[in-house]
């Protein structure tokens, strides 16, 4: 049995969890693996056959997604001759977790597409919503990486097909401290709007992980750091609280390591906006900015001692021999293949629509 991975390789969510997916399938079957994407500071260690630049949302310096860079770096020309040239259909499963080139593939040659991501739980009608709705938002989530079946992960099993995270080998294996400083990862703030804010609380020790700076350096009492995997796992498994976006990954293995967690989720990114409603009903802290205004919020926070229970087990073997047996069950009983939007050759222009509407 042949089996295609495609991983989506903007943020660092998505790779570190494949680093644990990607020894447990290859007991099962031969796996190639794809990896679209740009921004990710998290190496796989794996031998990758396809890499595509495939289309990859920019961090901004405000708190959200730059459009007009994601947009400039999203050459849908070169995208439409990725998906063309993928040959999915030499795979006996392919797999994507929320991996546009595969998925899209998958629609032109009619072959099914197992979504096996955090997003695809956003779809479910059963997991936790903002208040405001976000149509355009919702709208490119659902036809980003289009799939026929989805399997997905979340901070709770909300549904049969939602499992709780995947909390990877390396995070179990960390001895747990408190040092007393506080880790800090808001990839979508500028260091300087980090600093202004976090400066009022002089009497904290923050180490804060920047995707703008590639060395480190302090600002009183602030240590600013380049991403770097080791360095920033060190940091949470000694902090005593983290302060992060609303992600997946991250806010979920700071819950499992029972850390204090507050969560800023980014502007315009509706994933976010959803995985902030689901903590919020979790009695996770919640802003919505790195502003002045909230500091009072911040302030609580650090004078708390509140921390989330979970209970995250270690189900991923079991969750991928379901994925695959379900796969050839539905290969061997001719279940027709679902297609998320009737035309394919329309990526082009929704994509683009899509964009322009989040800038307007």
């Amino acid at each position: 049995m042949k089996i295609l991975y495609a991983i989506q390789g903007t943020g660092n969510g998505h790779i570190s969890r494949a680093r644990d997916i990607i020894p447990i399938l290859r007991k099962k079957a031969e796996v190639d693996i794809l990896v679209s994407g740009i921004q990710a500071d998290v190496e796989l260690g794996f031998d990758i056959k396809y890499a595509f630049k495939g289309l990859s949302f920019i961090f901004g310096k405000k708190g959200g997604i730059d459009i007009l860079a994601t947009y400039k770096k999203a050459k849908l020309k070169r995208l439409w001759k990725e998906i063309h040239s993928l040959p999915v259909e030499e795979y006996d499963i392919v797999i994507s977790d929320f991996e546009p080139v595969s998925a899209w593939a998958c629609v032109l040659k009619k072959k099914q597409c197992i979504g096996l991501s955090h997003q695809a739980a956003m779809l479910n009608k059963k997991t936790p919503v903002p208040k405001k709705t976000d149509p355009v938002g919702y709208t490119l989530l659902r036809h980003y990486a289009p799939t026929s079946v989805q399997y997905s992960f979340h901070f709770k099993k909300y549904d049969t097909n939602i499992f709780t995270p995947v909390i990877r080998k390396e995070i179990r294996d960390l001895k747990l401290s408190n040092k007393g400083h506080y880790t800090v990862y808001l990839p979508a703030y500028s260091d300087q709007r980090i600093i202004s804010i976090l400066s009022q609380f002089t009497k904290v020790k923050w180490q804060v992980f920047s995707k703008h700076t590639d060395k480190s350096y302090q600002e009183k009492n602030i240590h600013i750091y380049p991403v770097e995997n080791k360095t920033f796992l060190s940091s949470i498994a000694g902090a005593e609280g983290v302060l992060c976006g609303a992600g997946f990954e991250t806010p979920a293995e700071v819950m499992y390591m029972k850390k204090k967690l507050m969560v800023i989720p980014m502007k315009g990114q509706y994933e976010q906006q959803c995985n902030a409603a689901a903590l919020k009903l979790m009695e996770v802290p919640v802003i919505k900015s790195l502003k002045r205004k909230h500091i009072a919020k911040i302030s609580a926070w650090l004078q708390s001692d509140k921390i989330v229970q979970v209970d995250y087990p270690d189900m991923t073997e079991g969750i991928i021999d379901l994925v695959i047996q379900n796969a050839i069950a539905a290969y061997r009983a001719k279940i027709p293949v679902q297609k998320e939007i009737k035309s394919p050759k329309k990526i082009r222009s929704f994509l683009l629509d899509s964009l322009l509407k989040k800038m307007a």
